[in-house]
């Protein structure tokens, strides 16, 4: 286990030139990696200051990108100091209310009624021009 730094300490490293990031609970100075990394620089840099950890596993990476994070591990976090993850919960939607039907009607034949007319209007003009 190697030394133990806070959210803020880990978050003073957040430039191109001294970037350290937060994930799984491990503190790693990608500073050496920054050019090498596939993603670029920007997805590091946007990691600074947070747990990454989410950052890094929506991206799925692979064993060897895994592996090489063991030379980059300078510490743990200390766990206290991350805020808690707040839970989403979506706005509360409306009830579906069943007169929108008729609104829902009146839009769907704004739309296809004119489209008829044109496909009409196509068919006649191609039909007029091959009988002639």
């Amino acid at each position: 286990m190697g030394k133990v730094f806070t959210l803020a300490e880990v978050a003073e490293h957040n430039t191109p030139k001294d970037c350290w990031l937060i994930i799984d609970g491990k503190v790693y100075d990608v500073t050496k990696f920054l050019e090498d990394h596939p993603g670029g620089d920007e997805v590091l840099l946007s990691a600074t200051g947070k747990d990454a950890t989410d950052d890094f596993e929506d991206v799925g990476h692979s064993s060897s990108a895994r592996d090489q994070m063991e030379e980059l591990y300078v510490g743990d976090i200390d766990s206290s100091t991350i805020p808690a993850k707040s839970k989403y919960t979506p706005p509360k939607q409306p009830h579906y209310n069943q007169d929108k039907t008729s609104e829902f009607l009146i839009k769907l034949l704004q739309f296809l009624v004119p489209l008829l007319i044109l496909g009409v209007a196509v068919g006649i003009r191609f039909y007029s021009k091959s009988s002639a």
